[in-house]
């Protein structure tokens, strides 16, 4: 059976425990985030415009230059609360918390109409609004959330009444998007959607809500374009668009068609991960075979080391190939959240460690730095070099990131393990206990591990008889010298790799263990010369993780520290300031800018002398004094 034949899908939320270092981020969504999300939306007006019992506020955030309002997505913020709320239940019970959503939920359902329609602002505040601007207003982007929200909620609570109300909503878009009699030929501006659908029809085992989103996805910059159509219809210029292109939102030409990732970061990587459950639902090489075209494209062209994506604020998003600036970076924590969905799903073909690798670069360092260690402040955008002036903040006019961020810490425990008919992936390396279901019998993996700051992964079955099937162990590319052994007996790792995952297919039987050893040296990273802002610099990795400098540790002026270019023995030290965090200290060099004086300029170069540098992993930088960062270090002259 070839790669593409397969069908791996994610295991469900529940089903893992974690521990270790993904356990403490859990516990902190569980002890600060889930509530402080809930908190920041009522501050913000938000249960006051969805409760129908209460007077309607109207336009609290004023209409923009671009014809709407971040109010117009609260419903995707109060959605994204909820599946953060639904994931830290399995975890740690809440009583008062799992209320509250009930409460939040029963005003949807009041607010419903009987046709299925429902968004708080389209029925709330603009009602002769809806339906009329897809491409800016976010109609079907809010329902998308609210669907991921009611299938998270179902799960965690066995309580239906969510995912009725949004099966119903589902329903109504099913007759009123189609080729069809008065049926709207359309698609909307924020994709997010298409992947809510997957997800619906996988808990619902309905095809027809697959067979909406593949249309969406389908329809997608088809001639003649929906957007101008619709604008003209509504008495709108389209060129009267604040974006002035379509591939702002990626509707510049029909998808499969798309070879380069532009336009705004978020919406590429829904866009991307729903047209990847697409091709793995329906078994569909056109669209595989375009992602792939466009994962090279981003991942070799268009991407930080720490996995952020969209250098630009201007459009959230991709400027030009290698225009990667360091200071100045958007890198939205949005964004690479959305890369790790994106990345999940491309191994819903099979293991494949192109994606996973990615996954985990981003999950670890992209992504995880737009939460604090505490839980309670957020990065919007991560730029990998700062001044000491960026730091995390409470809340935001547009809050997609905190609700974003947290609920995939949350369900963190389901991007780890993939389970085809008979074979078991193991994406990623964390402290976790895993019940799947493999062709009919229970299957448990315990995985032992202190990863990602110690290499060693002890992995053990449990199963009530043996069985025959694969297991499947990502062999990260940076892993040079990884081990396996099965019950004490070594693997020949040459003899079992597939596509950089070490495939071990046997017959297992209760008490079987593997154990993996992937070495942690601290390796340097060079970009390509083409990123002409890191020309003549450095940065730092150790496992999965990007390694940065602060002031608190460095004393000022990062940019005077020399990195030699064969590196010296690093060793390591606990931080028990960073929850136990693992910083890497070695010899350097560092200008003097004593002896410059007055000087701005000169004719002879700085003089350097000895000096020790320690670095922290990347994603938590900004949780102790406020002080320089830096991720890209001045790197020794090659023959100097």
């Amino acid at each position: 059976m070839s790669n593409k034949d397969r069908q791996f899908r994610p295991v469900a939320v529940p089903d893992v425990r974690v521990g270790g270092f993904w356990g403490k981020w859990q516990d902190a969504v569980c002890n600060a985030t889930a509530e402080i999300l809930l908190d920041r939306c009522v501050e913000a007006g938000m249960l006051q415009a969805l409760d129908v019992s209460r007077p309607n506020p109207g336009i609290i955030i004023p209409i923009q230059p671009w014809g709407g309002t971040t109010q117009m997505f609260w419903d995707s913020d109060l959605a994204k609360s909820i599946e953060t709320i639904a994931y830290s239940l399995y975890r740690q019970p809440n009583s008062r918390l799992e209320a509250r959503a009930d409460e939040i939920i029963d005003m949807y359902e009041r607010l419903q109409d009987k046709d299925g329609y429902l968004n708080t602002w389209f029925q709330r505040v603009q009602p002769d609004r809806r339906w009329t601007n897809l491409r800016d207003h976010h109609e079907l982007y809010c329902a998308g959330h609210l669907i991921e929200a009611a299938v998270a909620y179902y799960q965690a609570t066995g309580k239906r009444k969510l995912l009725d109300v949004m099966c119903r909503f589902a329903d109504y878009m099913i007759d009123k998007f189609g080729h069809g009699e008065g049926q709207l030929p359309g698609y909307c501006g924020h994709q997010e959607i298409e992947l809510a659908l997957v997800k619906l029809a996988r808990v619902s085992g309905e095809k027809k809500y697959l067979d909406l989103s593949k249309f969406f996805v389908d329809e997608r910059g088809q001639e003649p374009h929906f957007f101008t159509e619709e604008a003209i219809r509504d008495g709108r210029s389209p060129k009267d668009y604040i974006q002035k292109t379509y591939e702002y939102s990626q509707s510049h030409e029909p998808v499969r068609r798309q070879k380069k990732v532009v336009g705004h970061a978020v919406r590429a990587m829904y866009m991307y991960s729903g047209m990847a459950d697409l091709a793995t639902e329906y078994k569909d090489d056109t669209l595989t075979d375009a992602l792939e075209t466009l994962w090279d494209d981003l991942t070799t062209k268009q991407m930080y080391v720490t996995g952020g994506i969209g250098p630009s604020a201007k459009n959230e998003g991709f400027t030009d190939y290698y225009d990667l600036p360091n200071d100045t970076a958007y890198a939205e924590t949005c964004a690479s959240v959305a890369l790790v969905f994106w990345a999940s799903r491309m191994l819903g073909r099979g293991p494949n460690r192109r994606f996973a690798d990615i996954m985990e670069q981003a999950l670890y360092n992209g992504a995880l730095s737009g939460l604090s260690l505490d839980g309670k402040t957020f990065f919007y955008d991560n730029p990998l070099e700062s001044t000491g002036k960026h730091h995390r903040w409470k809340w935001h006019n547009c809050p997609c990131c905190p609700p974003n961020i947290a609920r995939l810490v949350a369900s963190v425990g389901a991007y780890m393990y993939g389970v085809a008919a008979d074979e078991i992936a193991v994406h990623l390396y964390g402290e976790s206990t895993v019940r799947l279901e493999l062709g009919g019998s229970d299957v448990t993996l315990q995985q032992a591990t202190n990863y990602p700051w110690d290499g060693a992964v002890s992995i053990k079955l449990d199963l009530k008889e043996p069985r025959q099937f694969a297991l499947s162990l990502r062999i990260p590319v940076w892993a040079d010298g990884a081990r396996i052994a099965i019950n004490g007996s070594s693997v020949d790792l040459d003899g079992v790799m597939t596509d950089g995952y070490a495939r071990i297919e046997r017959q297992w039987s209760e008490g079987d263990a593997v154990s993996l050893d992937l070495p942690l040296q601290v390796r340097p990273q060079y970009a390509n010369p083409k990123v002409r802002q890191d020309a003549g610099r450095v940065a730092l990795m150790r496992g999965p993780l990007v390694y940065c400098a602060e002031e608190v540790d460095n004393g000022g002026e990062l940019n005077a520290i020399v990195v030699p270019e064969e590196l010296p023995e690093a060793r390591t030290a606990i931080l028990e300031d960073l929850e136990g965090a693992v910083a890497v200290e070695l010899p350097v060099e560092r200008e003097s800018t004593a002896d410059w004086e007055s000087s701005l300029y000169r004719a002879t170069p700085a003089v350097r002398s000895a000096a020790q540098l320690r670095l922290v992993p990347y994603h938590l930088w900004d949780n102790r004094e406020a002080g320089e960062m830096l991720v890209w270090l001045q790197a020794e002259k090659r023959g100097a």
